[in-house]
């Protein structure tokens, strides 16, 4: 077995065996609103996950670029609103397209076929294509720096204020979602994402 400290290699070996070892990991495909122009900015990210159920929150960890924030955070920073969608088969080539590094009168959108939808509780429009769509506001902020006091992520806590989910994908009767017809895609690590593949059940102990 290989062994090494984290505290001697760089950053980008840290990045590597992290996103290669903590896999398969949900995508979160934002929407977020720029405060001056209005401009709908959508970008990926894969450290993203569920935090709590009461309330209803996700995270989402958002790297920083030489110390500056992304569009995406500092949207949320500025207007505290986000629509987060599940990334799935049907839209991930669309979605890929947005992790392009634009300017931020830029919507990334514009790169793609995918169409915005109004929101019903926040202002930042959400995208139609998506079978799971999670308006959101901002619930905490927390700025992550490096050794040296350099910020170099933002850790972001959203609260969930409102779903959407197709019918395609939500059973009313059992209240439960079908993975089969949502087809999620996860990231793995480099170019390479991951379809749902065989699944199986293992019964919790009591």
């Amino acid at each position: 077995m290989y062994t090494f400290d984290p505290q001697q290699l760089t950053a980008k070996d840290n990045y590597k065996f992290m996103s290669g070892s903590v896999v398969p990991r949900p995508i979160a495909f934002v929407t977020t609103l720029s405060q001056e122009e209005g401009i709908v900015n959508a970008a990926p990210f894969s450290f993203f996950n569920v935090v709590s159920s009461d309330p209803p929150l996700l995270s989402i960890s958002i790297g920083r670029k030489a110390g500056e924030m992304k569009d995406t955070a500092r949207n949320i920073l500025s207007g505290k609103e986000l629509v987060i969608h599940i990334c799935d088969e049907a839209i991930v080539s669309d979605m890929n397209e947005t992790a392009a590094m634009l300017e931020p009168h830029e919507s990334e959108l514009d790169r793609t076929n995918l169409t915005t939808v109004p929101s019903t509780v926040v202002a930042v429009p959400g995208i139609q294509e998506a079978l799971i769509r999670m308006e959101c506001t901002l619930y905490q902020h927390i700025p992550i720096s490096n050794d040296e006091g350099e910020p170099v992520s933002d850790l972001i806590l959203v609260r969930i204020v409102q779903y959407h989910f197709s019918e395609n994908v939500y059973d009313p009767t059992t209240k439960y979602l079908l993975m089969d017809q949502l087809k999620p895609v996860s990231r793995l690590a480099g170019n390479d994402y991951a379809k749902l593949g065989e699944r199986f059940t293992v019964i919790r102990p009591l």
